[in-house]
């Protein structure tokens, strides 16, 4: 585009010069009009916050020259008449691509493309920081209208691809104008995003947690070239550096990524401008502590169609209450303080903004708090306060007239100055016809109501109080006026037409008969027309009234958090998994979340006393292999991604939470998948249902990160046969190869104070110094033994084999090295690598002396893993206490948070299960399962809940019947079976 500009610029340089020949001097083919245009008695919204009745002001070369009650008027100036009337600023849409060609799709991708398409920018492609807006805009004059008729004045336009995307332009949206005077900034900001580019096949990254690993990488490195450290050029880099101190807005979907967007911004000190998903009233204090602008999209779900009550049971509680409180969101950012944007993006700005702006409006949000949202906000976000979105002396006059309040849904939208040029888009010049009249016709009387915007006025003909049907149109002071036969019986019309006079209480005309005769008729009125306030009833009748937000806002959610409470727990049956493993008739207090005393006829102070005669307390069951509560499980994109974080995919909404709880499970190390033999680094979660994600995580956690060996590494069941490594030794070179590599790197770093920090390598040198420990996919033994000797040959040992179903070959091998095992109870024979499991393995491994533990790898699994424990009594004689060992101390051992969790004992973390029977027996459920002496499940609050549940649902279902028989839009339910999450799932989980 930048080109185009420039030869345009030399054609009419060139043109100019020779037409001197041709014209005089001083009369060229276009004289450009300097006069004043001035603006009266009008009531000017100046800003927000700022109105002037019946006020005037004055515009000259596209700039606002003066505002005020009365104003001095220019000789020669233009004078417009805006008597009742209203003045807006125009709106500023900082989120769109507008204008901009559409990205072409690569071709291919038939096999896996791993290393990057393109010479002299960075490895990724999805990197694209050089890409601006300017190079890809024409001025599209369809869309703009459709804008235009919004209210829209200015719009930010981007390249829509790419993670880091590049620079967005500013643009008026002014007609009749070259494409340089309508570009206000041209670089006026960084767009990035968890989409990668369409331009490229590049597999890396496929995860959300990939996504943001490679941000923080590409950021990393940017700095390090910055200091002239890079030996070739990197475009991408010196155009990431270059637009760093730019606006930089994030483009998100989902409430959950929002935050994983202020989560990287954080970390390198980036204040991000959030395209946000208008479910942020689902986590307002997280929403504002991110201290972020929100640029959120006015798009609300339409209600389900719930009249078959078999596919009504489809749509979940989430989304029903999603549907009631949308609409709700802006007036409760608003209230929390949260500053926000308005965007027309993914609706069409024309048919749905303003309709669903007033709906806002009625749900709550104030009315100047609407109008900054679209004025001052925006401006200020990107850097134009004072020359956009206000009325003010020197701002660029931008400005919509309406027929009167724009959050009205009968006023009409005239014209819409841009840069002072004028766009019409509706008629000022409309004579009123609203009113009552006497209708006589053909020696019949009628009564004539037209009511309505005088631009799209409505009509109801009644005779002898009977209604008549009848359809009214209105153009250019033309009314045509379709009336049904009042004969009944007879399928007839009448048709009248006439030319209204511009002032008058009397409209006289032709009708045409049903026979074809033509006749006369007259309307004369008999009072105006009835002001608007009796249309407040119908105005409102669309709303309903809102549920209220639960956390998380689904079904089990808590209206308020449970708090921290001192409780004691009196004549349990303990089973502490210490020493001495069954205390009988034991008291229990929990005090300021933790253990504080065991014993007999304890003291309960203030606590509150829980009779626990005949019940069983334990300490919260710890799974170490999980993938509940993430939004992705693998990032497959390289053989080694080692720098992705599970934290970073935490999603705390998940219901396998509660349900786990409601199985007595309180902490999961949630893991990486195994796509991969050198997987993601765990994330230690706590499964405090409500809470945050940064919340739900064991702060006094070890490090952990997940390797895999086997079928899935070499991509056996997966169809490509491309990727490194194919076949179990190249598993055992991948893990030589990188950890080769990390003790160069580790070398470098010590040596070189100007080296690149690798986020991959940097976790693989904490491997090689003892501080971050491994849990391993395996199953064959062969793989084990390799493993181990890997380990054993670089300095560091392998903490936990996971799965291990081969351990039993194998345990004195893994005692000797120092390896735990955490392993399945009894599943065996379901893939060719596991036709040697046995049922007996855990109790053998235990027998050698291993720390062992049963773990889950499945969400249903997870709330019944005291039955899995169970299950090695049965096979191998084991004792109860050391079943339950398997599910409690021995995976918290694993885990190096055995000083906190695992057991019951004085100090410890009161992570506790009451449990109404033995906990080994397939009859036990726990009644309270709490979290540092915070109850997160509760058997009797449980039952409270689920009749909640059922009130909500039936409360929405009746909404949304009454939605759709008042005519509104509805969508079709629907069924959605959620994924079962295993170590091979790929992609990121909807």
């Amino acid at each position: 585009m930048k080109l185009k500009l420039l030869i345009l610029g030399v054609i009419l340089c060139a043109f100019s010069a020779n037409a001197q020949d041709y014209f005089p001097k001083n009369n060229g083919v276009k004289m450009r009009h300097t006069n004043y245009t001035v603006f009266k008695n009008a009531k000017i919204h100046v800003d927000p916050k700022t109105v002037i009745e019946n006020g005037m002001f004055s515009i000259k070369n596209g700039k606002i020259v003066t505002v005020g009650k009365s104003i001095n008027v220019p000789a020669n100036s233009i004078i417009i008449d805006l008597k009742g009337k209203e003045v807006y600023p125009s709106y500023i849409d900082l989120y769109s691509d507008f204008g901009i060609e559409k990205p072409k799709k690569a071709q291919g991708g038939g096999e896996p493309q791993y290393d990057a398409g393109r010479e002299g920018y960075y490895w990724n492609d999805h990197i694209r920081p050089e890409t601006d807006a300017v190079s890809h805009f024409n001025y599209d004059s369809k869309a703009a209208e459709s804008f235009q008729k919004a209210g829209f004045g200015v719009v930010n336009t981007h390249m829509p691809d790419g993670i880091i995307r590049g620079t967005g332009m500013l643009v008026a949206l002014t007609p009749d104008v070259s494409e340089g005077d309508r570009i206000l900034d041209e670089r006026s900001g960084q767009y990035l995003s968890f989409e990668k580019s369409v331009q490229s096949n590049q597999v890396y990254p496929t995860s959300i947690m990939g996504v943001m690993a490679l941000i923080r990488q590409a950021y990393l490195d940017a700095k390090w070239y910055a200091g002239g450290n890079a030996d070739n050029t990197d475009l991408a880099l010196e155009a990431l550096n270059e637009n760093k101190n730019l606006t930089q807005i994030f483009v998100t979907d989902n409430l959950l990524n929002e935050l994983r967007a202020d989560k990287v911004g954080d970390e390198f000190g980036i204040q991000y401008v959030i395209v946000g998903s208008g479910n942020e009233y689902q986590r307002l204090d997280e929403v504002k502590a991110s201290n972020a602008t929100y640029i959120i999209p006015l798009k609300f779900p339409d209600a389900y169609d719930v009249e078959d009550p078999y596919m009504a049971n489809y749509v979940s509680l989430e989304e029903m209450k999603e549907w009631n409180q949308a609409p709700a969101n802006l007036k409760m950012l608003q209230e929390k303080g949260v500053p926000f944007t308005l965007t027309t993006h993914s609706i069409n700005p024309e048919k749905d903004f303003r309709s669903n702006l007033i709906k806002a409006v009625e749900y709550g949000l104030p009315k100047d708090a609407a109008l900054a949202a679209l004025t001052t906000v925006p401006a200020q976000t990107i850097g134009k306060s004072g020359k956009i979105g206000v009325l003010k002396e020197g701002a660029w006059a931008n400005f919509i007239i309406t027929s009167g309040d724009y959050f009205d849904k009968e006023t009409t939208l005239f014209e819409n100055w841009v840069q002072g040029k004028r766009k019409i888009l509706q008629s000022m010049d409309v004579t009123d016809i609203t009113g009552d009249y006497n209708l006589s016709l053909n020696g019949k009387d009628y009564s004539l109501k037209i009511s309505g915007e005088p631009i799209k006025p409505k009509v109801e003909v009644t005779m002898d109080d009977k209604k008549i049907g009848s359809k009214l149109t209105f153009e250019n002071n033309w009314m045509n006026l379709l009336l049904s036969s009042p004969d009944t019986t007879k399928t007839e019309f009448l048709r009248l037409v006439a030319d209204v006079p511009s002032k008058t209480d009397r409209i006289s005309g032709k009708a045409i008969l049903p026979d074809g005769k033509e006749t006369s008729f007259t309307a004369v009125k008999t009072s105006p027309a009835i002001e608007k306030e009796k249309n407040e009833k119908d105005k409102k009748q669309d709303l309903h009234e809102l549920v209220p937000v639960t956390y998380p806002n689904k079904a089990y959610g808590f209206k308020d958090l449970p708090a921290q409470q001192d409780l004691l727990f009196k004549n349990a049956t303990v089973w502490t998994s210490e020493e001495n493993p069954v205390l009988e008739n034991t008291d229990v207090l929990v005090k300021d979340g933790k253990i504080a005393k065991i014993g007999k006829d304890l003291n309960a102070g203030r606590a509150k006393v829980i009779d626990a005669t005949g019940k069983y307390l334990t300490a919260g069951i710890i799974d170490e292999h999980s993938h509940i509560a993430a939004s992705s499980i693998n990032e497959a994109g390289h053989n080694s991604s080692a720098e992705v974080q599970m934290e970073d995919v935490v999603d705390p909404t998940d219901i396998a939470i509660y349900r786990d709880l409601a199985g007595g499970v309180t902490t999961i190390q949630l893991l990486h998948g195994s796509a991969n033999p050198i997987g993601g680094q765990s994330a230690i979660l706590k499964l405090k249902w409500g809470k945050s994600a940064k919340e739900m995580t064991f702060e006094q956690a070890a490090p952990f990160i997940k390797f895999a060996l086997g079928e899935n590494v070499k991509q056996s069941n997966w169809g490509s046969h491309s990727r490194f490594p194919q076949t179990r030794m190249g598993v055992e070179q991948v893990f030589i190869d990188y950890f080769s590599r990390a003790k160069a790197y580790e070398t470098e770093k010590k040596n070189n104070p100007n080296y690149r920090k690798d986020l991959e390598m940097e976790t693989l040198v904490q491997i090689l110094n003892g501080e971050r420990f491994i849990t391993s996919h395996s199953y064959v033994q062969s793989e084990i033994n390799m493993l181990m000797k890997v380990a054993e040959q670089f300095g560091f040992r392998v903490n936990t084999f996971t799965h291990i179903l081969e351990g039993y070959k194998v345990a004195d091998k893994m005692k000797e090295h120092g390896a735990g095992a955490s392993t399945f109870s009894d599943w065996w024979a379901y893939k060719y690598e596991v036709n040697d499991a046995i049922p007996y393995n855990a109790s053998i491994m235990n027998e050698v002396g291993l720390t062992v533990a049963i773990n889950s790898d499945d969400a249903e699994m997870s709330r019944r893993l005291n039955q899995e424990a169970a299950k090695s009594v049965k096979y191998g004689g084991m004792s109860e206490s050391d079943a339950w060992k398997m599910v409690t101390i021995n995976p918290a051992k694993l885990l190096h948070i055995d000083d906190y969790v695992g057991s019951i004992k004085e100090g410890k973390m009161a992570d506790l299960v009451l449990w109404n029977a033995n906990p080994l027996s397939v009859y036990a459920k726990p009644e309270k399962t709490m979290i540092e002496g915070v109850v997160y499940f509760d058997v009797e609050r449980d039952q409270q809940l689920r009749e909640r549940i059922r009130k909500e649902r039936n409360e929405l279902i009746g909404q949304m019947l009454e939605a759709k028989n008042s005519g509104l839009k509805t969508q079709p339910v629907m069924k959605k079976e959620k994924e079962r999450v295993h170590c091979d799932l790929l992609g990121n989980i909807q």
